[in-house]
């Protein structure tokens, strides 16, 4: 039998760490259930910023630089959007403003988000079968002192400097069609190194997901997104740290503790072993910071070896 990988993804970090999957084991036996709670609107446009970073860098296409968008995007439309007037403090070239009039049309049309993103896909020749969480509309909302804010207000408009309060995930009663099955019949289910909070968190919120992962008898290993006591991208530390959760793999891993089995921890943190443990899964001690292609694959295989899974030479 294939082993089949099952991984779960939020945005860069994930999208990284799958560059690394990918060189480890073959691609087409990989599934990457990606969030959704980060999708919205802009210029009429439903936008799937998780699912496009995940597709533009399993393609080469991405921006190498900021980890989401195109390669060498130009602005034109935005440039002609502000000199109207338009906001556009959301940031979209004009190839990647192609993907998300592709996908509007399309949903428009009555196809279902996870087949609009499999076209997509094969339109980029990716092998990895990218799989939203959900087909119905998520949203991550969190509670600031000035409200509730949408995330992708306090993420990029308000460039996170908003104290969150509080998370919820509104909408998306139900996981996309094969996203439950794909995790019954894992070999393996990598928890990629992103935000616990409001990457992997809207996953484990739709209904089955969380139920599916304690039942699956695939063993489960996370990458921890906690390094040093900080995040090396993004508020995850910052959240971690204003929601009650210590900021160390330890914490990350109670988030998890349900499920997990294996929680792979940057050598910094090699003091935390017996702390991460006595949240019930074993700690595997390893350079987990993604410098270059080859770390991204040495750290996909210590995940697949902790999990006891063949890679390929």
């Amino acid at each position: 039998m294939v082993a089949s990988i099952v991984v779960l993804c939020g945005g860069v970090g994930a999208a990284r760490f799958l560059e690394g999957v990918v060189r480890a084991v073959d691609p087409a036996t990989v599934t990457a259930i990606v969030n959704v709670a980060d999708d919205a609107e802009f210029h009429g446009l439903h936008v799937s910023p998780d699912i496009d970073t995940v597709l533009y860098t399993l393609a080469g296409v991405v921006d190498p630089v900021h980890g989401w968008g195109v390669r060498d995007d130009t602005h034109v439309v935005q440039d002609a959007l502000a000199r109207l007037g338009r906001d556009i403090w959301f940031q979209l070239g004009d190839r990647d403003l192609a993907t998300h009039l592709h996908r509007t049309a399309l949903l428009r049309e009555g196809v279902p988000l996870s087949e609009i993103t499999a076209r997509i896909a094969r339109s980029l020749g990716v092998r990895v079968h990218v799989a939203p969480s959900s087909d119905e509309r998520q949203a991550t909302m969190v509670r600031t002192d000035d409200g509730w804010l949408a995330f992708q207000d306090y993420f990029v408009r308000r460039r996170q400097r908003d104290t969150v309060r509080e998370v919820r995930f509104d909408g998306a009663a139900t996981a996309a069609r094969g996203v439950l099955e794909a995790i019954a019949d894992a070999s393996v289910v990598l928890v990629a190194p992103s935000n616990p909070i409001v990457s992997i968190g809207p996953i484990l919120a739709v209904k089955g997901v969380r139920d599916a992962l304690s039942r699956t008898r695939a063993p489960i290993v996370a990458v921890s997104p906690i390094i040093g006591g900080e995040a090396l991208k993004g508020p995850a530390a910052a959240m971690l740290a204003s929601l009650g959760h210590e900021v160390s793999p330890v914490g990350v891993a109670r988030l998890y503790s349900d499920f997990l089995d294996v929680m792979v921890i940057d050598e910094r943190d090699a003091a935390l072993v017996a702390q991460v443990e006595s949240s019930g899964a074993r700690a595997v001690v390893a350079p987990t910071i993604m410098i270059d292609l080859a770390a991204k694959e040495r750290l996909a295989r210590i995940a697949l070896d902790a999990a006891g899974a063949p890679a390929r030479a």
